[in-house]
């Protein structure tokens, strides 16, 4: 196929492009034709630093997913494309673009989600060098227009958690390793955690752990790096379930920064309890059944140091416990009430809130040419 006929593509990365070892491959084509690459969840990491757009999805960033509704080409790659990352009704999903679809398992390729999509199954870095091959058309104009959107919409939806995400991105060295637990912390993590470097790794648990696995993939990769430096962002629902490993993490020396960002509940489940149960809450608050012990102290009880902040606006006075080479607790609050923005709503499709006319407008404005 001919995919240089095509003046708004966008290539979608998954996973598997990682498993595949076809990152460099993604870069490189990436730099070669200024393709904006856009991301599943499981794969925030691949596209950082300059390469960062940002994340498709449920919980995907505001700007990317009107990218990828106003784009004429999808060029999948290591992405399942389920039901987080497509929707409800499958007709709504990239409605304007043309399919591609590259993955080595059959049984995902055998499930449409566009009829006329095109299928490749095949190894992800095969597929990436089969398209280096191809005559390489520029998208610089493309990208750009891309870009100012997500200027434009860089802040519109940020919530407190995403403010504190953004934070830490400050204080984090380049090519920094991070261990995501599960939680609003996780989607405020996918949303707007920004590496400097390409090489960093983002282990967000996705489908791969169940809440609490924060902390002890952080201790698994800083052990598989020579007892190296690792940042485990966690929630305080997370950290509860596995925070005895915080003896493993003094035993064993890890120079391990836990940054707990800690809103007081169990906020993925209170949140829907909210929206769609008329605030019954049910062990997922204060009132309800749920409360938080001080993590400052009982990190100070396994020897290590802890520290509550109030704000994420104080965390900066902590940048050096960033890059020293001693483990510590960050335990930073953030109002109990923060939401995760946007969210695609699963029965209609629509992004909540919506954008006012005059943005939406400009956005648009960029998007179609």
């Amino acid at each position: 196929m001919n995919y240089s006929k095509y003046k708004k593509p966008i290539l979608l990365v998954g996973n598997g492009v990682r498993a595949a070892g076809a990152t460099s491959l993604v870069v490189e084509y990436a730099r070669k034709t200024n393709i904006p690459v856009l991301t599943t969840m499981n794969a925030v990491d691949i596209a950082q630093d300059d390469l960062r757009i940002g994340m498709i999805g449920t919980y995907g960033n505001r700007w990317a997913n009107m990218i990828l509704e106003e784009s004429d080409l999808v060029i999948s790659v290591g992405a399942r494309l389920g039901l987080r990352q497509i929707g409800h009704k499958k007709e709504w999903f990239a409605p304007k673009a043309k399919l591609v679809r590259t993955d080595i398992d059959q049984a995902e390729l055998s499930r449409n989600v566009k009829d006329d999509e095109e299928k490749h199954l095949m190894d992800a870095k095969d597929f990436m060098a089969s398209l280096m091959e191809k005559d390489l058309p520029d998208y610089t104009e493309w990208k750009k227009r891309c870009l100012a959107v997500k200027e434009l919409l860089a802040k519109y939806d940020n919530t407190e958690g995403n403010d504190a995400v953004e934070a830490i991105s400050e204080l984090l060295p380049a090519n920094p390793i991070l261990a995501i637990d599960i939680g609003q912390h996780q989607c405020w993590c996918a949303q707007s955690l920004a590496l400097k470097g390409l090489e960093g790794r983002i282990m967000i648990g996705g489908g791969y752990g169940s809440m609490g696995c924060g902390l002890p993939y952080a201790i698994g990769a800083s052990i598989s790096q020579g007892n190296g430096v690792v940042y485990c962002i966690t929630g305080d629902g997370g950290l509860q379930m596995n925070i005895q490993e915080l003896e493993t993490v003094v035993r064993e020396q890890l120079p391990i920064k836990i940054i707990v960002i800690n809103n007081k509940v169990l906020g993925k489940i209170s949140e829907i309890q909210h929206g769609s149960y008329h605030d019954r809450y049910a062990q997922t608050t204060a009132g309800s059944g749920y409360t938080v012990p001080d993590f400052a102290k009982i990190a100070s009880a396994y020897g290590m140091r802890g520290i509550n902040i109030p704000s994420y606006r104080e965390l900066k006075d902590y940048s050096s416990w960033f890059t020293d080479n001693e483990p510590c607790l960050i335990n930073m609050f953030i109002n109990p009430n923060t939401l995760l923005i946007p969210k695609i709503k699963w029965e209609t499709g629509l992004i909540m809130p919506k954008l006012e006319e005059e943005l939406e407008k400009k956005v648009l404005s960029l998007l179609n040419f």
